[in-house]
């Protein structure tokens, strides 16, 4: 670099020639070219850059056109970063820093560089400072191996943490913990284990070696593997009881070859070291089954025509222990006279070996002949490979003699014998061949038994035949959605519950079933449980037609009551055309008398009128209480004081030559009900009770609480729980069960023609039913009847009514309260707007739903919104009022209906500040209903 900066042009800078250069600078510059160490000089007010040739690979591309450049136009990439620390070195302050990032632009990139340096003032005459002197080293590399390692056991320490096995990892001599993953702490307990010897951390391992295997693999270096070994942990959180581990301790060495420390890896085995303990109890203990039970079992090998057998085989069969041998070599111990009836060729052994089959051996030791009976069984190959062949041997010498002897000495008895096995064969036949299918299985899901049918229909639910002697669960182990809902029921029943459902099963898309289920148990002479069986039906075609008979069923009652509307169109029109006659005559005389003058008369006309309207309204009400279609304004009453209130009038009706009692129950709970709805159906029941004493009798009206149980409420057509019953006996003509049957009919009564409309019963049944309640009618010809009404508890006590005041006393409104009246009938608005204005009320008027709606989403004050239920314009009374309620959210509203749907006005159910009143109504009772409900 010396030679270059003798030959750079140095007049065309600032700097001037070298010959003018001032003696600082100079001898800075001497001390930079000299230096091995990278270092370079920023000099001048734009701190022109020179440097040594050890610096030269700082700038990179940038050399060697760097020399003599001002510092800014050098490093325009990180001025941003060096011009404020070159700054403080110019007032005279050096700067040092490390590991300074400082993004260079390298190969066209920004790359990412980290370094070491210092900046130091050169100061001239009068400790000016005129120049920096820079030294320092890139640290790049360093920076990025280091943040490599760090990321790399970041990672090792993630993929150590979600490790299935329990990990950790020990230092130094006394084996201190450094890291744990979370297996380790599940398995181990939470011992806060970072920082502590394994000794502090394990004190219940002191004598179970742990702590001399560490030992030994730090001294030692050698890795040490261990398989199932035992260990005994006691600390909270911590497996109790002993424990079997697979582990490995695996040294750490440093560069040198040092061993550092220990990395543990391993599992904790239990679960799989005593389910092969348990295997091989197992085994051992049908070994010894075998031996003592005289079993032989053997596997045939088809494909290379040998046989393997165990040595209880061999011990039966009279031959050295032999282990795979020929099957020639057994078959050639066969009786002759049997050899046929066991195997007729290689190419049958498969077949063939799969039967039950009896045969004699002659013993090669003792010569011998004995009977041998053989059961094999095909198990499919768990590899894929095929099928295997495992059968048992038995030795059934001593039944085959005792058949002999007992044919010999019981030839008389052979026909009974033969009887007996007849109807033994005869009943499997039946169960075999019924279309019922039947499961029997012991308490461990075991196949006992299970007929055809059974294992047929299995098989097309399922996918798989079902054998005797196989589980339930393992059959159906490849299905755990079903095994689930199977086992749970077998379970039932192997609990000793006996039951019977219905259930379906298959898949829907395709043949789903619908199968009755019965299942029974049977025990020992002990009471204990031996097995559970099971006779399953398909009733799907049953179900089936249940449901078809439920939808006629359904049309029937459709049709009746379709019958039933027939006769109340007739009976309506009937009732109607002479109330009608009634009302129009009156108003015709009425007229009449006005024109002559004759206004004397008037009332008795009028009279005459309104009292066929209210006959009309009676009658309206009445119909739509049977139909369950009446707006009910239910309030919480005391029976006891309505009954009270309603005794002198039941007594003047009746008459003298009946007798009255009233028997009120102490105590008497509340009900929720109509009280004029309640009135009326009293009266009705009074009056039936007096027209069938027509010699006189006695009338008994009685309260009492009732709490109805499942049963008793079963027998009423009710749900279990409290009620109020008020019922009325007479000692009259009684009904019989036809009539009784028939009683709640619309238009149905046995009093002569003109003395009843046969709606008197119907109504009170439709009331009483739309009031959550029921009524009974208990009746005995000649003894008299009981009619009693049933209704909910109601918790609390009842208000009292206050008497409702005549209109010319109604209290007047108070300044500025407005009511809309919306009614699409004009008559009934005029009415309402009259009796408002008689209470000093302003009325605006709508004729339908979206008229009223537009007016109470204005300004305009709307103290109380009385409305018709049914308007037209595609919107209900209710419809309106809820839509009000959105901008108006405390408007109060009476709904005014002659005939509407209970959901119109929310089934009785109405939300705070609703009322409703139902037509006809007086107006004396319109005008405090509406001044109660402005004054709250």
């Amino acid at each position: 670099m010396g030679g270059r900066i003798r030959t750079y042009d140095w007049a065309s800078t600032p700097l001037g020639p070298p010959k003018a250069w001032p003696q600082e600078l100079r001898s800075a510059l001497g001390i930079c070219l000299h230096s091995s160490f990278p270092t370079a000089i920023y000099w001048g007010p734009e701190l022109r850059l020179l440097y040594n040739d050890a610096w030269a690979f700082i700038p990179g591309e940038r050399h060697p056109g760097a020399l003599g450049q001002p510092a800014r136009d050098v490093w325009r990439d990180i001025w941003e970063v060096i011009e404020p620390q070159f700054s403080q070195v110019l007032g005279g302050e050096g700067v040092s820093v490390y590991d300074q990032l400082l993004p260079m632009v390298r190969g066209g990139k920004v790359a990412e560089t980290y370094w070491n340096y210092s900046i130091t003032p050169i100061r001239g005459l009068g400790g000016v400072v005129g120049g920096i002197f820079n030294q320092g080293h890139e640290t790049t590399e360093r920076i990025l191996q280091e943040r490599n390692r760090e990321e790399e056991a970041a990672r090792q320490r993630r993929l150590f943490q979600q490790a299935p096995g329990f990990i950790t990892v020990l230092g130094g001599p006394n084996h201190v913990f450094e890291f744990v993953n979370d297996a380790y702490v599940r398995l181990f307990g939470d011992r806060a284990y970072v920082g502590r010897t394994v000794r502090e951390a394990f004190p219940e391992l002191a004598g179970q070696g742990f702590y001399e295997w560490l030992d030994r693999v730090y001294e030692t270096g050698e890795r040490f593997v261990a398989e199932r070994i035992p260990v005994v942990l006691q600390y909270p959180g911590a497996p109790a009881g002993q424990r079997f581990l697979d582990f490995i301790y695996e040294p750490v060495a440093d560069d040198a070859g040092r061993v550092t420390g220990i990395f543990c890896e391993g599992f904790d085995v239990t679960a799989a070291h005593q389910g092969a303990q348990a295997l091989k109890d197992s085994e051992e203990r049908l070994r010894i089954a075998q031996a003592a039970g005289g079993i032989g079992t053997f596997e045939l090998l088809p494909e290379t025509g040998e046989i393997v057998v165990s040595e209880q085989f061999c011990r039966l069969w009279g031959v050295p222990p032999v282990t795979q041998v020929p099957v020639a070599y057994f078959l050639n111990l066969i009786h002759p006279g049997d050899r046929d009836a066991v195997v007729t060729g290689r190419s049958d052994l498969p077949a063939r070996a799969l039967e039950y089959v009896e045969y004699r051996i002659v013993r090669p030791d003792t010569r011998e002949t004995r009977w041998i009976a053989r059961r094999g069984e095909p198990v499919p190959d768990p590899s894929g490979r095929g099928t295997r062949y495992f059968g048992v041997t038995y030795d059934i010498t001593a039944r085959k003699q005792a058949e002999a002897d007992l044919l010999a000495l019981n030839e008389t008895l052979e026909a009974r014998v033969a009887e007996v096995l007849a109807e033994r064969r005869l009943f499997a036949d039946i169960v075999e061949g019924t279309d019922a299918f039947v499961q029997v299985v012991d308490p461990g899901y075991r196949w006992l038994a299970i007929n055809k049918a059974a294992a047929d229909e299995f098989e097309r639910i399922f996918g798989v035949r079902p054998a005797v002697g196989e589980s339930i669960l393992n059959v159906l182990a490849h299905l755990p959605e079903h095994k689930e809902a199977v086992e749970a029921v077998w379970r039932r029943a192997l609990s000793g519950e006996e039951f019977t459902e219905i259930a379906e099963f298959g898949d829907p898309d395709r043949d789903s079933r619908q199968y009755e289920m019965k299942y029974r148990v049977l025990r020992d002479a002990d009471g204990g449980l031996l097995c559970a069986y099971q006779f399953v039906y398909d009733v799907t075609e049953r179900i089936r037609e249940q449901e078809r008979l439920r939808l006629a069923e359904e049309a029937l009652r459709q049709a009746q009551k379709m019958e039933a509307v027939g006769q109340l169109t007739g009976g309506l029109a009937h009732d109607f055309n002479n109330l009608l006659a009634g009302i129009s005559g009156s108003l015709e005389l009425m007229q009449t008398r006005m024109t002559q003058g004759r206004y004397t008369e008037l009332d008795r006309y009028m009279g005459a009128a309104q009292g066929a309207a209210k006959r009309a309204a009676a009658l309206t009400h009445r119909l739509l209480a049977f139909s369950r279609r009446q707006t009910l304004d239910p309030k919480p009453t005391n029976v006891n004081r309505l009954v009270a209130g309603m005794e002198e009038l039941i007594r003047r009706t009746v008459g003298p030559a009946i007798m009255v009692e009233v028997v009120a129950a102490g105590g008497l709970w509340a009900t929720l009900v109509d009280p004029p709805q309640l009135e009326n159906s009293l009266l009705n029941l009074c009056i039936n009770a007096r027209d069938a004493m027509p010699d006189g009798g006695r009338l008994t009206i009685e309260t009492a609480n009732r709490w109805l149980d499942r049963r008793a409420a079963s027998e009423r057509d009710l749900q279990p729980g409290q009620y109020v019953s008020l019922c009325v006996s007479d000692t009259g003509t009684g009904m019989t069960p036809d009539v009784v049957a028939k009683a709640f009919d619309p238009f149905f009564t046995t009093k002569p023609i003109g003395q009843g409309t046969g709606l008197g019963l119907s109504m009170i049944y439709g009331f009483a039913r739309q009031s959550g309640g029921q009524v009974r009618i208990y009746s005995e010809p000649g003894q008299g009847t009981m009619v009693c009404l049933y209704l909910p508890r109601l918790a609390g006590q009842p208000e009292v009514a206050e008497p409702t005041p005549e209109l010319a006393d109604a209290p007047r409104a108070r300044d500025g309260e407005t009511v809309l009246v919306v009614d699409d009938e004009p008559t009934v608005r005029m009415l309402v707007t009259d009796v408002l204005a008689e209470l000093g009320y302003a009325a605006i008027e709508a004729a339908d739903g979206p008229s009223g709606l537009k007016v109470l989403q204005s300004d305009t004050r709307i103290d109380l919104l009385v409305t018709d239920v049914g308007l037209p314009g595609g919107m209900n009374g209710r419809q309106m009022a809820d839509a009000a309620r959105v901008t108006r959210p405390g408007l109060k509203v009476l709904f005014i209906t002659g005939y509407a749907e209970n959901a119109a006005v929310g089934n009785g159910l109405l939300e705070p500040g609703m009322e409703v009143l139902t037509k006809p109504f007086a107006m004396e009772t319109l005008a405090s209903r509406i001044r109660e409900m402005t004054a709250r």
